[in-house]
């Protein structure tokens, strides 16, 4: 996964020294306990084989059961900063002195910093001297993908907007200074929203403490691009359509790896040799990202350009494999079998997209994908926004997903300003009545979090449209000339502030950004004198960028189609834009938004 103007994986090397120097500080064989969800992102870092080379054995995971027999001389339990973890790790412990698993050292490493709160539960269970020692582990940032890192934290709307709990801005900007660390200053930096102005100021704070100790390392990154989720939240509520957000919204890509029905793979693969093969899993795992040429190729398309494509990769294979029929000579002949590797690889990869494509379709033919989809495309155009809506009222009746019934409802309301009550009542009033008492917690929360409110004043959406062109009537979705392709007429409010940015700048738009909430923000940082001659350029770019590279970073979330609408920017390099490289905290779609907003609060 290399390419691209700044290279990512500087920051897993980084990453991967904090970690040796804790795994050799700590002499002897070694069994790692993993928080499950942090085994995922961790692979991004160091896998298996790497751990192995530092004397780790062993791997389990944390859980209610007891663990396996083992003669290792330390015992590292590796988990994320949450009291509920701490409970299971008190039982796993507990179990273990039951047991008397012989003279071991236990140790705690939280990620990305340890917690007070959960020190203390570890003291009110008694355990706490049990560990030799507990340290944090800073993994703030994982690599995704030459041009994405995410920082992993589902959460992060939902602390800010119904915890009040501002830990993940103060991680935000210690993943940014860390990029800083490595890739140089940035200096110019631009936001949108609340938590982007915060985020800024607490790097201005850890700037002063640093006291002038910086790395003087050359800028590799010209501007830094703050968005603030709060600010668009319309897109995460639309459906996605590129290839990409279609495979995350119905099967859910976490840690670029999805996982599908196997069957669908075992038929392929008979269908290919002919002979019935019982060995295929009931699920089958699929890495996906760009160092598979194919995937690389159509992850951002829309999904309706995604089987033209793959049609026209499968005539190109069967191409190939004819012609062998023209090779006369032995020369020739031995030039086609050194081939044929490459091209059962390139013939597997295509065997395999098709097959995901037919399980999409699947998806998006029943059910009521496509009419809750022409709802969603309605609300986006700003039709018959301000009434119940009969489809609405149709899909409650029928009982149909909630997440489905939820994501139109705080849509229409976020694209009309709030909802008039008695059509905010009555839509609460059908979803008890239908889904039960227990989704009062559910709509509060979603009231909490900004996405279900009463109507205030009049709809700012059809000045915001207009102005940024989020609706496109005549958009190609097979060869897109504006991102709006990635929702099939609807750019992301997000990335067209980042296309405005550039041209024709934010001055230009003062009176949506007036609109829109939250403050604005334009700041720029002053390199040392060294570095700025070293530049050669004044240690500053002109916020119309002509070329350099900008880093978007989404404090609350991105999806997939937002990424595929940013390199679609960074594709036009005709026009002399930036290149675009993308951070979040999460990717997200609708469905994982809105369920980690809806989930009742921990008690």
């Amino acid at each position: 996964m290399t390419g691209g103007k700044v290279d990512f994986a500087l920051i897993r090397e980084a990453t991967r020294l904090e970690l040796v120097k804790l795994l050799d500080g700590i002499p002897g064989t070694k069994a790692i306990v993993w928080d499950e969800k942090l085994a995922g992102p961790f692979s991004q870092v160091a896998d298996y084989a790497f751990l192995r080379t530092h004397d780790v054995s062993k791997m389990y995971y944390i859980n209610k059961n007891k663990l396996p027999l083992n003669n290792v001389a330390h015992i590292i339990f590796l988990s994320r900063a949450h009291t509920q973890i701490m409970d299971l790790i008190n039982q796993q412990l507990r179990m273990e002195e039951a047991l008397g698993g012989g003279k071991k050292d236990y140790h705690l490493w939280l990620v990305p910093r340890v917690s007070l709160l959960c020190e203390q539960r570890l003291e009110e269970y008694g355990v706490h001297g049990t560990f030799a020692s507990i340290r944090e582990l800073p993994l703030l940032l994982y690599r995704l993908d030459s041009d994405l890192i995410s920082m992993e934290l589902p959460m992060c709307y939902r602390d800010l907007h119904l915890g009040g709990d501002p830990t993940c801005l103060f991680l935000v900007a210690q993943a940014l200074m860390t990029i800083q660390g490595v890739f140089g200053l940035i200096p110019n930096i631009y936001g949108k929203g609340a938590a982007a102005k915060q985020v800024y100021e607490l790097m201005v704070r850890m700037r002063r403490e640093m006291g002038g100790n910086e790395p003087q390392v050359t800028p590799q990154i010209d501007q830094l691009i703050l968005i603030d989720r709060s600010v668009d939240l319309i897109t995460p509520l639309a459906t996605q359509l590129t290839y990409d957000g279609l495979i995350d919204q119905f099967f859910t890509i976490n840690n670029c790896t999805v996982k599908l029905p196997g069957e669908k793979f075992a038929a392929q693969s008979n269908s290919d040799s002919g002979t019935v093969d019982n060995t295929f899993s009931e699920i089958k795992t699929i890495q996906l990202n760009s160092s598979e040429e194919l995937y690389a190729e159509i992850r951002d398309f829309n999904f309706s350009a995604v089987g033209p494509r793959l049609s026209h990769h499968a005539k190109s294979v069967v191409a190939q494999y004819e012609e062998r029929h023209a090779a006369k000579t032995m020369g020739e002949l031995k030039q086609f079998v050194q081939k044929i590797p490459q091209m059962e690889a390139y013939k597997q990869s295509v065997a395999t997209h098709t097959a995901i494509a037919e399980l999409i379709q699947e998806r998006i033919t029943r059910g009521i994908f496509w009419p809750a989809l022409q709802m969603e495309q309605e609300f986006l155009k700003g039709l018959d926004t301000d009434k119940v809506n009969p489809f609405v009222e149709q899909c409650i009746a029928q009982k149909e997903s909630l997440n489905t019934v939820l994501r139109l409802i705080c849509l229409q309301c976020t694209v009309n300003s709030g909802l008039k009550p008695r059509v905010l009542e009555h839509y609460k009033r059908d979803i008890i009545h239908t889904y039960g008492y227990q989704h009062f917690l559910t709509l509060e929360n979603l009231e909490k979090a900004g996405l279900l409110y009463p109507h205030q004043g009049r709809s700012t959406y059809a000045v915001v449209r207009k102005t940024l062109q989020l609706t496109v009537d005549d958009v190609s979705e097979h060869d897109p000339t504006d991102m709006a392709y990635v929702h099939s007429g609807y750019a992301p409010l997000s990335s067209r502030l980042v296309e405005f940015l550039q041209v024709p700048g934010w001055r230009a738009i003062t009176g949506v950004l007036q609109v829109l909430p939250g403050p604005t923000l334009t700041e720029t940082q002053q390199l040392p004198s060294a570095l700025r001659q070293r530049r050669g350029s004044g240690g500053s770019v002109q916020s119309g960028l002509e070329g350099g590279t900008a880093l978007v970073f989404f404090i609350g979330g991105c999806t997939y189609s937002e990424i595929a609408a940013l390199r679609f920017l960074s594709s036009r390099v005709d026009q002399g834009g930036p290149e675009y490289i993308i951070a979040t905290t999460k990717i997200i779609n609708g469905d994982t938004f809105l369920e980690s907003i809806a989930e009742p609060l921990p008690t």
